[in-house]
């Protein structure tokens, strides 16, 4: 286990920060659900503990603690999505939900080209 301070897990969460910014950005302007701050929060939590199950992880598998970010993220954007008659609400936040907690993670893991390859999709 890393003990030490690392400057590069610091520039993880700054670039976290920046793209958790810019995907709640739009859903704030439209006044969603889950907003700048919830999203934001989403994509540095899924960066945190993707750094921590990676430096956790020694010689054994490190998307193990990552892959319940997956269905942690799926169980919460369920709770944004409402039914009222025929028409369902909230897809597209549970949506920008998954997407901002895989491109935390893929910053986490260290693929930063991948993650703001998929941000400015």
């Amino acid at each position: 286990m890393s003990e030490h301070f690392e400057l590069l897990d610091v520039y993880k969460a700054i670039i976290s920060i920046v793209a958790g910014l810019i995907l709640g950005f739009e859903r704030e302007m439209k006044d969603k659900s889950a907003g700048l701050k919830t999203i934001t929060v989403i994509c540095l939590g899924s960066t945190l503990f993707s750094i921590i199950s990676y430096k956790l992880a020694g010689d054994g598998d490190p998307t193990r603690i990552a892959s319940y970010i997956v269905s942690g993220i799926g169980f919460l954007g369920a709770g944004v999505i409402f039914k009222e008659g025929f028409t369902i609400y909230g897809l597209t936040t549970a949506g920008v939900i998954w997407i901002a907690a895989a491109i935390g993670m893929s910053i986490g893991f260290g693929e930063v080209y991948i993650a703001f390859t998929f941000l400015i999709s």
